[in-house]
Parts: C-alpha cells; structure tokens; sequence
C-alpha cells in the first residue's frame, strides 16, 4: 500500500475504533469496547507505517536528485 493509503485507512480505523468504543461504554458492552480500542490502535499502526513510508521515499527522492545531479 502507498503511504497516503495507509494514512486514510489508518484515520478510518482509528474514527471507527472511537465509535466502537463510545457505543460500547453507552450500552455497557465491554467487549465492544475493547474491539474498538483494539480497531483504534490498529489506525494509530497504519497511521504510523505510512508516515514511515512517506518520509522513507521522500529520503530516497532526494537521494535520486542528487545522483542525478552529480551524473
């Protein structure tokens, strides 16, 4: 996946991870509520994974430029 995928997919989850969890503490459900803190932890992850992905090919873009440069 692209880093802005996992970015999206990541606030998705995290949104719906809160939700699951407000639901859960609303209708006294525990178990509702801890699968959306799992789901939110999940979105913090792939929130994170395409951070790490962006800033490793913006790395690697500039690392081309210069080469090229140098060519």
């Amino acid at each position: 996946m692209g880093s802005t995928t996992d970015k999206i997919k990541g606030h998705a989850n995290e949104a719906a991870g809160k939700v699951k969890q407000r639901v859960g503490k609303a209708v006294g459900n525990d178990r509702l509520r801890a699968k959306g803190a799992a789901q939110e932890v999940k979105g913090d992850a792939q929130k994170a994974v395409g951070k790490a992905e962006g800033a490793i090919k913006s790395a690697a873009d500039k690392l081309a430029a210069k080469a090229h440069e140098k060519l």
